[in-house]
């Protein structure tokens, strides 16, 4: 009953566990810019290990949110064992109803229906300047600042991408 709950919630909030690369991890983090003054929130953080490495290599603090409670569990005890619960917070919850103000990264590897889902959100809560990174799925109407086709991660900011006619999209590599 519990395996299924934690294989199923996730799916029904718009997203199933599929942990990036630890080399994707580093590329989107690197996009993103991250310095120890960010805060990097990680929507659907499944084992933690995005905001793990924001902590870890640029000494910023992170904030994942998880919808399986056995992710959740894991990521907090591989928290414990590294030290790092003090600098990462892991939120076992739906990310749509989680606030996301203090964020000044988001990090997204959603499913796309569920990146069009969170648009209006993003825009309302994030402040001007505002990182999102999304890998593998594209935010539909908005304009990347920064695209890897290779790995397909899209950067985007919030107040510059999300308006229109926005045609300054930089190649990343």
């Amino acid at each position: 009953m519990i395996i299924a709950f934690s294989i199923l919630w996730p799916l029904a909030i718009g997203a199933a566990y599929s942990p990036s690369s630890r080399k994707v991890v580093r590329k989107m983090l690197n996009m993103a810019e991250v310095t120890p003054e960010d805060r990097v929130y990680d929507l659907g953080s499944g084992d933690g290990r995005i905001v793990t490495e924001a902590v870890q290599r640029y000494n910023a603090l992170g904030v994942g949110v998880e919808a399986d409670p056995l992710r959740v569990l894991w990521s907090k005890a591989n928290l414990l064992k590294l030290g790092l619960q003090g600098q990462v917070k892991i939120i076992w919850g739906n990310l749509f109803h989680q606030n996301l103000s203090q964020a000044t990264v988001v990090i997204l590897f959603l499913w796309g229906r569920t990146n069009e889902k969170l648009k209006k959100k993003l825009q309302e809560e994030l402040k001007p300047g505002t990182r999102v990174v999304s890998y593998i799925w594209k935010f539909k109407g908005w304009t990347p600042s920064k695209v890897d086709e290779k790995e397909r991660i899209y950067l985007y900011i919030i107040g510059e991408s999300d308006k229109p006619l926005n045609n300054n999209t930089k190649k990343y590599s």
